[in-house]
């Protein structure tokens, strides 16, 4: 049971690996300069259709700009936003889930009720609000899409630490005159992080698409910067007349989506042994 699941892990671990290193060494592997104008060569197919050209092997968009190097600078903002916004809102929301959890009282009602507020609006309603007002933009992106992501870790961090907070190697901690940022940092962050870590993992694919969305509403990174969702929105106008547009960006985020969304299930099926036993 546990070998084809791994054997689809390491291929998921392998195209998020490669997605990685291939938007590290974009400026080296990009065929044309992402953004440069080319009227001439505007909607040129890929190079195996008829009038394509090697040059620009998976062809150009309306403004000639080169697919490909577009796709490789796009998985750059992609990885950016999904990595960062996910430790932004990570890191928030666990430390407010720990002193919640360890805390109790006011301390607990008041966070939990901000959260319960944010809740209240979808994620991506709320981030469109707020980016149409604070304006478009790479850290602006980030900031918006990892302050709203904080709920989640919040509650998990808060549940476990209050099934935490009362065992004995707490108890043992805090007899021997442990301080209580000492115990959260040593004994109680550590049993939180696995549960952390599987969210994490798909709030990554989750972000992803975030971006995508608020790129192919225009809210995202501002033009002629290249993003998978703007390349989206700019090909669903050529459907028929350059289908290229929308479809290789479209995979782009399906197989990279696809592998994070995999490698999260091993991990929880590898973090959490419960599941193993069908308890």
């Amino acid at each position: 049971m546990r070998a084809p699941r791994d054997r689809v892990a390491l291929l998921g671990l392998a195209v998020i690996t490669a997605s990685v290193l291939l938007a590290a060494v974009a400026p080296a592997l990009a065929p044309a300069d992402p953004v440069k104008n080319d009227l001439l060569a505007r909607l040129t197919p890929p190079m195996w259709m008829d009038g394509g050209s090697a040059h620009h092997p998976l062809g150009t968009d309306t403004l000639g700009r080169d697919v490909v190097s577009r796709l490789l600078y796009g998985a750059r903002v992609s990885l950016v936003v999904g990595f960062s916004a996910v430790i932004l809102a990570g890191a928030l929301g666990v430390v407010l889930g720990l002193v919640a959890g360890y805390y109790g009282g006011r301390i607990d009602d008041a966070l939990m009720r901000l959260g319960d507020v944010q809740l209240a609006f979808p994620a991506l309603v709320l981030a469109i609000a707020v980016l149409a007002v604070v304006g478009s933009g790479l850290g602006n992106v980030v900031l918006v899409l990892g302050v709203t992501g904080w709920v989640t870790y919040a509650r998990i961090a808060r549940g476990e630490t209050l099934s935490l907070r009362h065992r004995e190697f707490v108890e043992g901690a805090r007899a021997l005159g442990a301080r209580d940022a000492a115990i959260l940092w040593r004994h109680v962050l550590p049993n939180v992080l696995p549960s952390i870590t599987v969210v994490a993992t798909f709030s990554v694919a989750r972000t992803i698409i975030a971006e995508a969305s608020l790129s192919f509403l225009g809210l995202g990174i501002p033009p002629p910067a290249p993003s998978w969702g703007a390349m989206l929105d700019e090909g669903r106008n050529y459907l028929t007349t350059g289908w290229w547009l929308a479809l290789f960006p479209g995979l782009a985020i399906l197989a990279v989506v696809l592998g994070i969304n995999v490698v999260g299930d091993w991990l929880r099926d590898t973090l959490d042994p419960r599941l193993e036993r069908g308890l």
